[in-house]
């Protein structure tokens, strides 16, 4: 820090996985936000995408868009994204400060074994779907935040505000995983990334997804069922094992620290097909895209 550039020595023998994300007020949290929450959940997303990848994070740089000096704000976001930092061995080695509309942007780097890194591309037919924790609490928190449900589930709410990368999870899966993908756009849209690249089809089971009681509970009043597959900011890990390491999956899940649930099955082909009480069901909704008209907090 204080230097025009950072100076970073690679490790001898490891890769270098980077990765930058945005985050701009309006279109990813609301500006009334709690800060220390958002500097949490600036920094968690692009941990999420080291941990897709079973990086070991390593630094990280910080661009912040202000349209003000506020230094109780400034405070409260620093100690939100300092203690993720501190907790993950992250350090802040540089970035830049501007005025203008409220944005925020993070680039992060972690190490990876020489071509140890987790693809997108490599699902092979009869590999069993799993993932990480549970689906649809952030989906169900941005309904209570913009006031589309009624009452308030503290843990829905704080899965929006504050994810927890799957840092150690994605370290185990090095070894394990054919392919893997943060889920922050929705499943259906990530493990169609998944689909795309590996080039294969997939079948889930909709009674097979890890729900939350309160989603539950919000899906039986309202008769919701796409909202955990295609509501983005989950931040869970989608993954695929092939068969004959699932059973080393199964013997390391004391290492994960987090649930582990498996969804479905890999096939040949092209498409993702949902089964829900054994018929198949269609997705109006494939997630979050960036660029559509109806992609508003």
């Amino acid at each position: 820090m204080g230097d025009d550039c950072a100076l970073v020595a690679p490790r001898s023998g490891g890769d270098l996985a980077v990765t930058v994300d945005t985050l701009v007020a309006g279109v990813h949290f609301l500006a009334d936000t709690d800060p220390e929450g958002l500097g949490h959940k600036a920094l968690a997303v692009n941990l999420s995408d080291l941990a897709a990848m079973g990086a070991d994070p390593a630094w990280v740089t910080l661009a912040l868009t202000l349209p003000q000096a506020d230094e109780a704000w400034i405070d409260a976001f620093s100690r939100g994204f300092l203690t993720l930092a501190g907790r993950y061995g992250a350090e802040l080695i540089g970035g830049d400060t501007t005025r203008g509309p409220l944005s925020i942007t993070v680039q992060a780097m972690g190490y990876v074994p020489p071509g140890g890194g987790l693809l997108r591309s490599g699902a092979r037919p009869g590999d069993g779907i799993y993932v990480t924790g549970q689906l649809g609490l952030a989906g169900l928190g941005l309904k209570q935040v913009l006031g589309q449900v009624a009452g308030d589930s503290a843990e829905a709410r704080r899965w929006l505000e504050r994810p927890e990368p799957r840092i150690a999870a994605g370290m185990v899966l090095r070894d394990l995983a054919s392919a893997c993908i943060d889920i922050s756009d929705g499943l259906a849209a990530d493990l169609g990334h998944i689909l795309e690249r590996s080039g294969v089809a997939a079948r889930i089971e909709w009674e097979a997804l890890p729900l939350s009681s309160c989603v539950g509970d919000y899906l039986a009043v309202s008769g919701d069922w796409s909202m955990p597959l295609t509501a983005g900011d989950d931040y869970e890990l989608c993954f695929t094992v092939p068969p004959e390491r699932e059973i080393e999956l199964a013997r390391r899940l004391p290492e994960f620290d987090c649930a582990v649930t498996r969804i479905g099955a890999i096939g040949a082909g092209q498409g993702l097909a949902l089964l829900r009480g054994g018929v198949r069901q269609d997705l109006a909704a494939a997630g979050y895209q960036h660029f559509s008209a109806s992609s508003r907090p």
